[in-house]
Formats: structure tokens, sequence, C-alpha cells
């Protein structure tokens, strides 16, 4: 089973529906004890920094999702999801879960903040597990104002360009994280979470 889990951001059905139409078996859970003992947990992508880590800490979510990646449990941060996933947020300037080491800062310039709809990502390390079958150069459907600046550059696994460059895909042994949202991103957002349900169920 993987754990979607709910902080009471938003409608979070679309990332339950893609992830059930490519075989999955999914909860969505606001229960610390339910992501404990998931076989995988997702991090959906809606409302802000400061608001999500405030709900999550108050319900004991930040813990269990450390524990549930510590015990190398597969993890899937989306959007909001990846960048909760860092040291420390810039909206609210809050503490992040810390499962990686950088900053989430809001999009210095572009065409237009927030950042809204289809782009490409350039994949870095294209043999990686998470990009089987997905183009190098393919577009995904991006809604966000922030964007992650990682310490280690060894985990950023994609670059998306507006404005300038950033990280668009984090993965590691433990936790892959999409900028973009790719339950909203057609048949190759699909891909990658069949991808992802492979790995889970690996």
């Amino acid at each position: 089973m993987i754990a979607i889990i709910d902080y009471g951001a938003g409608n979070i059905h679309s990332i339950e529906k893609a992830l059930e139409h490519v075989g999955a078996q999914v909860q969505v859970t606001d229960d610390p004890q339910v992501v404990k003992n998931a076989q995988a947990v997702v991090l959906p992508g809606v409302g802000s920094g400061g608001s999500a880590m405030a709900r999550m800490t108050s319900q004991g979510l930040d813990e269990a999702i450390r524990e549930a990646t510590f015990q190398g449990k597969p993890f899937l941060g989306i959007c909001l999801g990846m960048q909760l996933l860092a040291d420390h947020h810039a909206e609210g300037e809050v503490d992040g879960l810390r499962l990686f080491r950088g900053t989430v800062r809001r999009i210095p310039h572009g065409p237009k903040i927030p950042h809204m709809g289809w782009n490409q990502i350039q994949a870095l390390q294209t043999e990686l597990p998470i990009f089987v079958d997905i183009p190098a150069d393919a577009y995904f459907y991006f809604a966000h104002s922030y964007y992650v600046e990682p310490q280690d550059q060894n985990g950023v696994a994609a670059v998306t360009n507006y404005g300038s460059p950033y990280c668009s895909v984090i993965a590691t042994d433990q936790v892959w994280g999409t900028q973009f949202h790719p339950e909203k991103s057609g048949d190759v957002g699909l891909q990658l979470l069949k991808n992802f349900v492979k790995w889970v169920k690996q």
C-alpha cells in the first residue's frame, strides 16, 4: 500500500486516481501510524510551505515521514512535497523535513511568476529508474513560485529552464522528488508514476 499524505491543504484526488490508474493500491491518510506502516509514501504538492509544515508537525506526520524514509521505504515528493524535503523553506521561513541538504527560494525572475504551464525537463542522469521510457527533454506541467536549491548536486536528476536553470527532479536511494505535477502531465506523467510503482514493488 502507498500512503498519500493528506495535510489538509487541498484536493489530492488527482494523484490518488493517477496512481490507481497505473496499478497502485493507495490510501489517503493523515494518520502517522498509517504512514509508518505503508510500503511507500507520496507527499503531494498543495498549499504553502509554512502552513503545510505546521500542519504536518502538529499531527506528527513529519516524524512519520522521516521514520519511513530512514527505513528505506520509497518516497515521492511532488511540487511542494519535494520542496518540503529540504532543510529550509523561504515561504513562511520554516524548517523542512531535512531529508536532503538544501534551501527553497522564491523564483527570482522569469517570464511570469508563478511558473504555470508546460515546460521541458533536461534529464542529467537518464539511466535512473525514474526516467525509464521518458524522453530526456519531455514536457511536464508546472505550477509553483518557489524552487529547490540543493547543496549536493549529486541528487539533481533533471533541471528546467525558467529565467534560469533550476532543479526540477531529485533522485536518491530513498527519495524521488519532482517540481512538476506528474498527475497533471498526461501520458509522460503517468509513465513516471508507473516507474515509481515499479520501484515500490521491487
